[in-house]
């Protein structure tokens, strides 16, 4: 059998290398995994505004490289894939560095040193990849005329690494200026913290991450802690595999928390995007957000309003990169199948719980009816052969004592409450939800002290005169009753003799 040697082109194979489908963000992240596998516990990234002469530089203080070692890390598929790696090493391609530097630059220089060692650099230059050898792939020697500048902190150093992207293209396109700069920094910036969240937070974090010289502050996908969480199992460990770890957690209501916490747990991408799986190896996380195809009666779930409290955060090993489908992105995942009915139900009872969460606005128990609970909700959800309608209880107490005093306007009050019921502008809340990718205000959520007394008076009064409570028994049924409860100073003001007879 006669074989041939068939070695690809080597600038139309980088070419299609840097469109693997990298963002600054993420390749960015690639190369802070290299200094996390260096052992490097100081990572600064610095943007340096040029026009077309920009450049960013990632410099580390880790373990460093020789010359061999750099010459091997330079190398496209230095490492078999498929070969052992130290329990905690980030990388699985040994293309990381490349493909990632690749997708934003067209010249890609690291300089590297050992402690006390010499400073060893080497570079790639996608436009001179021709100099080489027919058929070669021409590594250069030392920075390129003008950049040494940008490499001379590490001749302070003790050791480290510096990787340095220049003529970056794929950022610095037409109409691109030193705001848009800025704004990728910041872009960036919220991409690391939610990445690397488990590295550099907490009393044990042995990591700090620096964008020119700002130190990034993690962001915890879980709100760990929170006592308005509903729900924060402890650690499970699955089935029929090792070294897989689960936890699920659903969010606070964005009703139970302050403006500040609102913004900060919707996350990068937002509260309904963020949702979903949470995968990690050695804490770096991997996925974020997502159903990982698993559903229910033979559909995959999708990213909704009703679930966006629900994340799950799940632990793998690196040994399992290849079982769990693991991209060269490090982006996404496939769970073996035989994990696949463990992890369906765990996540299914973590939505069921989120969408509890988010019906109840917060409340994890429903009013309870009675002297010593609240008011009953003022919609019920009634489930008929044609789905789910909802619609005002007659037995609330303001609409009961209501009817009750209507006389003749009953019937017409009667036919409101249908005309209501059957024209809650269901879709429009939908849609405009989905726009503003928020939930809409209720609960007097954005309305003066004033605007809540008229109800809140009303209904104290329908509690005393119809429903025969005391006025301290009804004071203290408001303030289990949503949205009252959020209004303690206004219930306390409450007496029947300073509310007119109506």
């Amino acid at each position: 059998m006669m074989i041939r040697n068939a070695p690809p082109h080597a600038e139309a194979m980088i070419e299609s290398l840097r469109g693997l489908g990298y963002t600054t963000a993420t390749a960015l992240a690639d190369i802070i995994d290299n200094s996390i596998g260096a052992a490097a516990t100081e990572v600064d990234i610095r943007f340096e505004w040029a026009g077309v002469d920009s450049w960013i530089r990632v410099t580390d203080n880790g373990a460093g490289m020789n010359d061999v070692d750099l010459e091997t890390a330079m190398r496209l598929g230095a490492k078999d894939p498929r070969a052992p790696r130290l329990a905690s090493d980030l990388g699985r391609f040994g293309m990381g560095l490349k493909t990632a530097s690749f997708s934003q630059a067209r010249r890609l220089t690291v300089a590297s040193r050992r402690p006390d060692g010499p400073v060893i650099c080497l570079r790639w230059d996608l436009d001179r990849m021709s100099e080489g050898v027919a058929g070669g792939w021409p590594l250069f020697e030392g920075a390129h005329p003008g950049s040494e500048v940008a490499l001379s902190s590490l001749d302070s150093m003790v050791s480290g690494s510096i990787v340095l992207w220049e003529l970056m293209d794929r950022v610095v396109s037409d109409g691109f200026a030193a705001q848009d700069m800025i704004d990728l920094s910041d872009v960036v910036e919220r991409h690391l913290a939610m990445t690397f969240h488990r590295l550099i937070e907490g009393p044990g974090a042995g990591l700090t991450l620096r964008i020119n010289g700002r130190k990034i502050a993690p962001w915890d996908p879980f709100m760990l802690g929170h006592p308005g969480k509903a729900l924060e199992t402890t650690e499970l460990r699955l089935l029929n595999t090792v070294g897989v770890v689960v936890q699920a957690h659903v969010l606070p209501h964005r009703d139970m928390l302050k403006s500040a916490e609102v913004d900060a747990a919707a996350g990068p991408a937002g509260w309904s995007s963020q949702q979903g799986f949470y995968i990690y190896r050695n804490r770096r996380l991997l996925v974020a957000g997502g159903w990982l195809g698993l559903g229910e009666r033979g559909r995959a779930w999708t990213r909704d309003e009703a679930h966006r409290l629900a994340r799950i955060r799940l632990d793998i090993p690196n040994t399992a990169d290849s079982e769990w489908k693991i991209n060269i992105l490090k982006s996404t995942a496939n769970p073996p199948l035989r994990l696949r009915s463990q992890l369906q139900r765990i996540a299914a009872e973590t939505r069921d719980r989120a969408r509890t969460v988010f019906a109840h606005r917060g409340r994890l128990l429903p009013s309870l009816s009675g002297k010593s609970g609240g008011v009953p909700d003022l919609w019920d959800a009634v489930k008929t052969r044609n789905g789910t309608s909802y619609r005002i209880s007659r037995t609330h107490d303001l609409v009961a004592s209501l009817l009750d005093r209507a006389g003749p306007l009953k019937t017409d009050i009667l036919a409101v409450l249908r005309l209501v019921e059957e024209t809650v502008p269901v879709q429009r809340i939908w849609l405009d939800t989905a726009d503003d990718r928020e939930t809409p205000s209720t609960g007097f959520a954005a309305a003066p002290e004033d605007d809540v007394r008229g109800p809140l008076s009303a209904l104290f009064r329908a509690l005393v005169m119809h429903s025969r409570l005391t006025e301290e028994e009804a004071r203290e049924r408001l303030l289990r009753t949503h949205p009252f409860d959020r209004y303690p100073a206004l219930v306390a003001e409450l007496t029947l003799k300073e509310i007119p007879d109506r």
